[in-house]
This record gives structure tokens, C-alpha cells and sequence, in this order.
């Protein structure tokens, strides 16, 4: 029995120092983290116009963009095509900018991650499809690498309407944190007044307005060296 006992002990002692090395171990925050590809993911019928209702980026500590939706399609089999408007928080004008970003499908038998390589950028930008129902409610995220350099990443709940059920939004916003994304970082996306500009802008407001025109898009990621 005392045995037993002393051989109980070291396993719990052992499993204890175990579970400790691996939270004390530092994480590689330079690597995109692991995802597993969705089980019978069909691409075709996530394709058309989505709403994002919620809006993170590691970059960010507040919310920059308004009124962001998309709309995916693909011209081929090996690609897939969202395009993209958006306007800014902080713009007096109400402006409605427009933007595109296309990646390839190098596993076709994985259709729910998708690549995009830049011309200006050293590495690869990753987008998973993490889950959706097609009809409702999608969940993306994006990540990219470059060496000796914090990795990006950023996520999108998304809806095919305005808005999207509270339940919904926690269920998705559950799935995250696995991915080293924090959740007070998570923002809730504004999808009214996003139809035209506001024309009566007085003009000392319109003379400070900031030039929309020349700032980073919400797929456009830049790397502090």
C-alpha cells in the first residue's frame, strides 16, 4: 500500500512539472498558429455578400474601419476573390472606399485555407475559413509571416445580414482565443449610415480631415522591424 501510495505521488509530481514546462515555455509568436482545415468545407456556397460584424487585428488597439463588408468569388477553381469596401472611424465624410485582395487554394482537397503571396512583402499570407454555415455566419482568419518579425493576424465574424444573433457572436468569438487572438481586442463592427458621403461637412472640419486616400487598407498589414 505505501507503495502505491509513493508511486501515486511521483506521477502527480511529475505530471505537475510537466504542465508547468509547457506554460512557462515561451511561444513562437513569429509563426502563424496551427489550423486544421474544415471536414467537407464547400467553398461554393460561402461565395457572395457578407457583412463583418466583428473586427480584430494584432496591430490594433482600437477600431479604425466602419461599415466593412465583403464579397467573395472565384474565376477559377484554384482561387478566390474578395472584394472589399470600408470606410474609417474617423472620417468627418462618411467616404466608402473600395479594395480587393485574391489568394490561390494550394490544396485543393482543403478548400477552407487559402494563400496570398505580395509582390512588396518577404512571406506568405495565410486566410483560414475556421467555420460557417453558409447561409448565417462565417468566421475568418487571417495570418501572416515574415522572419525575425512578429507574425500579423486579424479575424472576421461575419453575417449575411446587418447584424447577427448575440449567441451566434459568443459561439464564434468562443473559437478564438486558440488562436492567440484576445478577445477585448475583438471590435464590434458599425454597419449603419454606410450608403453615401455626408455632404454637409463644415469646411474647417473638411480641412482637417485626414487624407483616407493615402492610409493602409483592412487586409493591408505592415511589420514593425
Amino acid at each position: 500500500m505505501r507503495q502505491l501510495v509513493v508511486l501515486v505521488f511521483f506521477v502527480v509530481i511529475v505530471s505537475y512539472f510537466q504542465v508547468s514546462s509547457r506554460r512557462n515555455r515561451p511561444e513562437d509568436k513569429t509563426k502563424c498558429p496551427k489550423v486544421r482545415a474544415i471536414r467537407n468545407f464547400d467553398l461554393q456556397q460561402m461565395l457572395g455578400k457578407w457583412y463583418v460584424i466583428e473586427y480584430y487585428a494584432s496591430s490594433e488597439e482600437a477600431l479604425s474601419y466602419r461599415c466593412m463588408r465583403a464579397e467573395f468569388t472565384m474565376s477559377t477553381m484554384d482561387d478566390v476573390t474578395m472584394n472589399f469596401t470600408y470606410g474609417f472611424t474617423d472620417d468627418p465624410v462618411n467616404e466608402i472606399l473600395m479594395g480587393n485582395i485574391t489568394w490561390i487554394i494550394p490544396n485543393p482537397a482543403e478548400p477552407s485555407h487559402w494563400t496570398h503571396s505580395e509582390d512588396t512583402y518577404e512571406g506568405i499570407y495565410n486566410t483560414y475559413v475556421l467555420d460557417s454555415d453558409y447561409t448565417s455566419w462565417s468566421l475568418l482568419l487571417h495570418c501572416a509571416e515574415k522572419k525575425k518579425v512578429p507574425r500579423y493576424l486579424s479575424s472576421f465574424i461575419m453575417s449575411r445580414d446587418p447584424t447577427l444573433g448575440v449567441n451566434v457572436i459568443s459561439y464564434l468569438r468562443e473559437k478564438l482565443p486558440k488562436y492567440d487572438i484576445d478577445l477585448s481586442y475583438v471590435f464590434l463592427m458599425q454597419q449603419d449610415n454606410c450608403n453615401g458621403t455626408n455632404i454637409d461637412v463644415p469646411p474647417n472640419v473638411l480641412a482637417n480631415r485626414p487624407d483616407v486616400s493615402s492610409r493602409r487598407h483592412p487586409m493591408k498589414h505592415h511589420h514593425r522591424e
